[in-house]
């Protein structure tokens, strides 16, 4: 009969906890789900920790492979500027140009163009953008259909 000593059995249980959260049900879901940073469109769902409803053609962010561009809506105005991406998912966005017209949530306009041009990092999960400034959520993004 073989006997099996501690290292080998510590061994073995971490091999099988390796190969089981491979197979974990919520990896799949997050690698089925996930959507390119770049070419998905992007509908904001939370800004500095409050939840915003999602409205068709408001608050809405777009990064674009030609020219490294990044274009979206606020609450009324159009917004347009440039970002880069680093290493460890840096993402900068240059301060943004925008239309100037009256909007009735102008105070989270100001605040989701605030966010957008203080962002350092993103994060991804699943079918969700996460925009941080230096180590902070800022906004939660939804991919759109």
């Amino acid at each position: 009969m073989k006997k099996f000593t501690t290292q080998s059995v510590i061994a073995t249980l971490l091999l099988l906890l390796f190969a089981s959260a491979g197979c974990c049900p919520c990896r799949s879901y997050q690698r089925r789900t996930q959507r390119p940073l770049v070419g998905t469109e992007w509908q904001l769902i939370q800004l500095g920790g409050r939840h915003i409803q999602p409205v068709e053609g408001r608050f809405t962010l777009y990064f674009l492979a030609e020219d490294n561009r990044v274009a979206g809506v606020g609450a009324c105005n159009h917004l347009t500027g440039s970002y880069t991406l680093g290493e460890r998912r840096a993402l900068t966005i240059s301060p943004l140009a925008s239309t100037r017209m009256a909007c009735p949530d102008g105070a989270d306009e100001a605040a989701f163009t605030a966010a957008i041009e203080s962002t350092t990092h993103y994060e991804m999960d699943g079918p969700m953008l996460l925009l941080l400034s230096n180590g902070d959520l800022i906004a939660i993004f939804q991919a759109k259909p």
